[in-house]
């Protein structure tokens, strides 16, 4: 069965973040992602996880200046040094949330050689004191297109290849549904295809953006249709509600376990 997880910051966005644990678990999720959960002690975020019986499954390592709009920095040859104080934070908070995947952001940056190199290099150094921790990272190709033009991949080809290049049995390919949608589309064939490389998966619809049902993407069928194959992963429902969060959950109600949806 499909095993879903709220995306806490897209979804209950009217809620503080530390309250928004409480109201996935009360919409029926059982695990939840987040992006950066570095404004909160780590014990106080995986005490709330727990008490809410929630599962950390996904959250960023730090990605530069967000507010300013950087979208990482793996790929930058002047921030090194951040990078890797970065992994470090991330890594102490995933051993204390019991999170098992970290995603790695390579940001905005020209495909240069330099920038490829830098990127692979500290792919390989996060990958292996990740390692140590029982943790993955997760290489997450992004469109170009609409969220972030001039991002370092926007293709599961692009994304691979720097996977491959990074040659660490602990890197993976993250796989949103919604950015591939409008990247390369074809996306059963393609799921089929990669999924011994995927190691977490997201959802949203297109265009916009917001919850299955809304726009042109198939879900019931393709969501079947990933059950079926056997990928016994999470998916991480990183939308922005149309409205109301819980009554826009009525497209995972054979997925929630609690069935309020």
């Amino acid at each position: 069965m499909v095993k879903l997880a709220a995306n806490l910051s897209m979804m209950f966005q009217e809620l503080p973040f530390i309250d928004r644990f409480d109201a996935a678990a009360r919409a029926g999720f059982a695990g939840v992602e987040f992006m950066f959960p570095y404004d909160h002690d780590a014990q106080q975020v995986a005490a709330c996880a727990r008490q809410c019986g929630l599962e950390v499954a996904l959250f960023n390592l730090p990605a530069g200046d967000w507010a300013g709009g950087e979208r990482g920095i793996a790929a930058l040859p002047d921030r090194i040094e951040e990078f890797r104080e970065g992994v470090a934070k991330g890594l102490d908070y995933a051993r204390i949330l019991g999170c098992p995947r970290l995603h790695l952001m390579a940001g905005k940056a020209l495909a240069s050689a330099e920038n490829r190199s830098v990127l692979v290099a500290n792919i390989r150094h996060a990958a292996d004191l990740a390692a140590d921790a029982g943790v993955e990272i997760l290489i997450e190709p992004i469109n170009t297109r609409v969220d972030i033009p001039g991002y370092f991949y926007g293709t599961t080809a692009q994304a691979l290849w720097v996977i491959d290049e990074a040659d660490r049995a602990n890197v993976r390919l993250q796989y949103d549904i919604y950015h591939m949608q409008i990247m390369e589309g074809d996306l059963a064939r393609t799921i089929d295809r990669l999924l011994p490389r995927i190691g977490h998966i997201q959802l949203a619809d297109n265009p916009g953006r917001a919850e299955p049902g809304s726009g042109e993407i198939n879900y019931p069928w393709l969501l079947n249709h990933i059950d079926a194959i056997g990928y016994d992963g999470w998916i991480g429902c990183e939308y922005r509600p149309a409205s109301d969060t819980e009554a826009g959950l009525i497209w995972a109600r054979d997925y929630l376990k609690s069935g309020r949806a």
